[in-house]
């Protein structure tokens, strides 16, 4: 399995840097991490309890930072054992860049599965790794960067939202039908 992608951070480069390299944080954002923790400036060792299909798996493994280019670049490497459902094993190159007041991480991931895991199909295995990417970015990003901001609607939109909301609402359309019904009754019992 092949991923590449890139994401804006609202922080500087150092401190994206920093957080790259902090096992607390990282523990926060991998989905289902148990436990991370740093063995040396350069090695990890994770337990991540998942579900991939019908597979669930608790995964014991070890992670190693290379090719260290502070605070601009890393390889990051891994691989995981979950008993019968098979192991995980994988890396990424992650590249920080600076975008004005915020960071521009780039990554490329290539993974490899085995055991059950591998069984299930690569569209199963491709769609659960981005949508834990995905995940683990979003968490990453709001832990280092903050809340993405929200664009505000322009007022004329808001009132908009508003009368089409108030058009839609089960309720209206009751005491619509009530008050058409009772007219439609009123005329039939005109002479």
């Amino acid at each position: 399995m092949d991923m590449s992608g890139e994401r804006r951070i609202a922080a500087s480069r150092a401190t994206v840097w920093a957080a790259l390299n902090d096992p607390e944080i990282l523990r926060q954002c991998i989905p289902g991490c148990e436990a991370l923790e740093m063995q040396s400036p350069t090695d990890m060792t994770a337990r991540v309890k998942l579900q991939i299909g019908p597979v669930r798996a608790t995964f014991n493994g070890k992670v190693r930072l290379s090719d260290l280019d502070p605070p601009t670049s890393y390889r990051i490497a891994g691989e995981g054992n979950g008993g019968v459902a098979g192991y995980a094993k994988g890396g990424a190159n992650v590249v920080l860049s600076e975008e004005g007041d915020a960071t521009l991480m780039r990554y490329d991931v290539k993974a490899d599965v085995g055991g059950k895991l591998a069984q299930l199909g690569g569209r199963l295995i491709d769609s659960t790794s981005k949508k834990l990417a995905d995940e683990f970015f979003e968490k990453f990003s709001t832990l280092v960067g903050g809340p993405a901001p929200v664009a505000a609607a322009p007022v004329d939109a808001q009132v908009d939202v508003q009368a089409a909301k108030l058009d839609t609402e089960p309720s209206k359309k009751l005491s619509w039908f009530k008050r058409w019904f009772s007219r439609q009754k009123g005329r039939e019992a005109r002479p």
